[in-house]
């Protein structure tokens, strides 16, 4: 499949079994852990947007952060 699905369509197709076998080896792509902090109000702004756009907070920020480096190179 070469299109997005949406979140009901993923769930459908990992539901089966046959698309539960892995098609690799694993990779361990995150290299290291950064503890960040931010203010309450902030950080449920954040909340709201990774889960507006269906990822966690983390994926959020990261996806976030590469925006902006690739935008300020």
């Amino acid at each position: 499949m070469n299109q997005p699905m949406t979140p009901d369509e993923e769930y459908d197709f990992y539901a089966r079994p046959e698309n539960q076998e892995p098609q690799g080896p694993g990779q361990r792509r995150l290299t290291a852990t950064v503890p960040v902090r931010f203010p309450a109000d902030l950080l449920e702004k954040i909340r709201a947007a990774a889960a507006a756009d269906d990822r966690s907070v983390s994926a959020w920020i990261r996806r976030a952060v590469e925006h902006e480096l690739r935008d300020s190179a």
